[in-house]
């Protein structure tokens, strides 16, 4: 059997094919000064020939870093957190960065000691995740090493955060009833403790008032959670508004409210098309209907904090928050009217 040098090429291998020495193919691999374009090409064409790859390792101690992140999460459980550190974890290891994973509980206090924790175990950066869009304060700048926020962006305008877009959401959620021929929509609301809540809100009103609607009935607000979907629905029942669709800030308010409609014998989406928030597939696929809902794409969240992460590494920080738009995954709960 030949052997497959081009494995286990060293870069020894690429100095000998190239015909210079060990230092100067580090410097042309390096794109170091002082070396000739014709010396670079030749060391570059041989690296390729040879598939050598650079020990990653290697390469970090020259920089002065370590190829460790600090990630710090509020929530391993949450069904948003989770996807954000898929997300993240995805980015840093096309790039052979290595994740160190802390879990805060949700303890601001915690939260400072395991940043504390991380660094001295010689991180590059952190990322900083929250479990929900709540804006949150800022852990300062004085760490040594550049921190991104997911999820819950900093209030310090100078740090660098990403979130989903809430208020484009709401506006994606009417925009897409009318679209299916709806003209009466409704809206229940989550907890308006959450800005979740409120922004979807606002992006709601302001798609109805491009059109010259109104939302059908009061929007409530309560509890993220099936029985608050069902009371609400059933205040727009028996309070006798005229509604031909409903906007639920999130997938429990949803299933809810589905389960009110059917219990006074209405059909969905025959008589109310219903649209969720959050796109949670345990909630949305097992709904029946099959549950039409706003994914946060979370997971988009995650890589683009940890990209963010490594441009301020690599001195390119960014500042401010980065709103990711929200995507509408439709299913049978708002199909167009014939």
């Amino acid at each position: 059997m030949v052997e497959d040098r081009r494995q286990s090429a060293r870069l020894e291998d690429v100095a000998a094919a190239a015909g210079v020495s060990l230092a100067t193919a580090s410097k042309a691999l390096h794109n170091k000064p002082r070396i000739s374009e014709e010396t670079r090409q030749r060391v570059l064409e041989a690296a390729r020939q040879l598939n050598y790859a650079p020990n990653k390792l290697a390469q970090s101690l020259a920089r002065g870093t370590s190829g460790l992140i600090g990630l710090v999460t509020s929530d391993l459980q949450g069904r948003f957190s989770t996807p954000i550190l898929i997300g993240a974890e995805n980015e840093l290891r096309a790039q052979s960065i290595s994740v160190l994973l802390a879990n805060a509980r949700g303890d601001a206090a915690m939260e400072r000691t395991h940043v504390e924790k991380l660094l001295d175990l010689k991180v590059d950066g952190l990322l900083i995740v929250q479990r929900e869009t709540n804006p949150r304060p800022s852990l300062g700048n004085d760490w040594g090493v550049p921190l991104v926020y997911a999820y819950g962006p900093s209030t310090d305008p100078n740090d660098c955060s990403v979130t989903c877009d809430n208020v484009e959401a709401g506006r994606t959620a009417v925009n897409h009833l009318i679209s299916c021929g709806r003209h009466r929509i409704a809206i229940i609301g989550g907890d308006e403790t959450y800005t979740a809540a409120t922004d979807r809100t606002k992006g709601a009103l302001e798609a109805l008032a491009e059109f010259g609607l109104e939302p059908a009935g009061p929007i409530r607000y309560g509890r993220w959670d099936e029985n608050w979907g069902r009371a609400a629905t059933r205040l727009l029942l028996d309070q006798g508004v005229d509604f031909d669709a409903v906007v639920c800030q999130s997938d429990q308010l949803a299933r809810g409210c589905i389960d009110a409609l059917k219990q006074q014998g209405m059909k969905i989406p025959d008589d109310v098309a219903v649209i969720g928030h959050d796109n949670w597939d345990v909630l949305t696929k097992s709904s029946r209907p099959a549950l039409t809902s706003i994914d946060n794409e979370t997971e988009l969240i995650g890589r683009r904090a940890a990209h963010y992460l490594m441009d301020a590494i690599n001195g390119r920080p960014h500042h401010g928050v980065d709103y990711v738009p929200c995507r509408l995954v439709q299913r049978e709960s708002t199909l167009p009217l014939d």
